[in-house]
């Protein structure tokens, strides 16, 4: 009896040091979240339909270690919401080319 009693513990103890070290690894994400820095890509969708007239401002987000694509998100006037664009369409490519021309001069 005595020997079920302690494996039981020792199984109990096992899980608590688990759950106490899971608990660290959340709090340091969200701690390098609200840092700045992105530990995934922002973008799961993208728009591509043209919405350039609704904008205010766009980011360009270069591929690195914890994404693999080039992300760009534009901020809406009216709603402040960040909306994800497609790098391929025509009309974002035409924005991000404006914008790099702006820049140099």
């Amino acid at each position: 009896m005595k020997s079920s009693t302690v494996i039981a513990f020792s199984v109990v103890i096992v899980l608590a040091l688990l759950a106490g070290i899971e608990g660290m690894s959340l709090r340091s994400l969200r701690s390098r979240r609200s840092l700045g820095v992105e530990l995934h890509c922002r973008c799961i969708q993208t728009e591509s339909r043209p919405i350039g007239r609704h904008i205010a401002k766009v980011e360009l987000v270069p591929a690195n270690s914890h994404c693999e694509e080039t992300e760009i998100i534009a901020t809406l006037k009216k709603t402040g919401q960040e909306v994800c664009l497609d790098p391929k369409a025509p009309w974002v490519k035409k924005v991000i080319d404006k914008m790099m021309s702006s820049k140099n001069l």
